[in-house]
C-alpha cells in the first residue's frame, strides 16, 4: 500500500497537516480503509499542502555554531588561538 508517511509525524497547529507527509489527523488515521483511488488523489494534494506549511527555522547545532566562529575568526582576528 502506498503511503506519504516519512516518520516525521508532527501536526501544525494553523493548518492541521502534518509536518512530514502533509495529510490531516483524520486522513492519517482512516488511510488504511480508504481506496486506492482516495489515496492517489490525496497523494496528489500533499505537494501543495507542504508547501503552505511555515516551519520554524532550525535550531543551531553546537558543531555549525563553532564552525561559523571558526570561519569567522579568521588569521585577522584577535581571538585565533595558536
Amino acid at each position: 500500500m502506498k503511503s506519504p508517511c516519512i516518520l516525521v509525524c508532527s501536526i501544525d497547529m494553523e493548518t492541521g497537516y502534518c509536518f512530514g507527509c502533509g495529510r490531516t489527523g483524520d486522513e492519517i488515521s482512516h488511510w488504511t480503509s480508504y481506496s486506492d483511488r482516495e489515496r492517489d488523489f490525496l497523494m496528489s494534494a500533499l505537494p501543495a499542502r507542504l508547501a503552505t506549511i511555515k516551519r520554524k527555522p532550525r535550531r543551531e547545532t553546537r558543531r555549525s555554531r563553532m564552525a561559523r566562529e571558526r570561519h569567522s575568526s579568521g588569521p585577522d582576528s584577535k581571538d585565533t588561538q595558536l
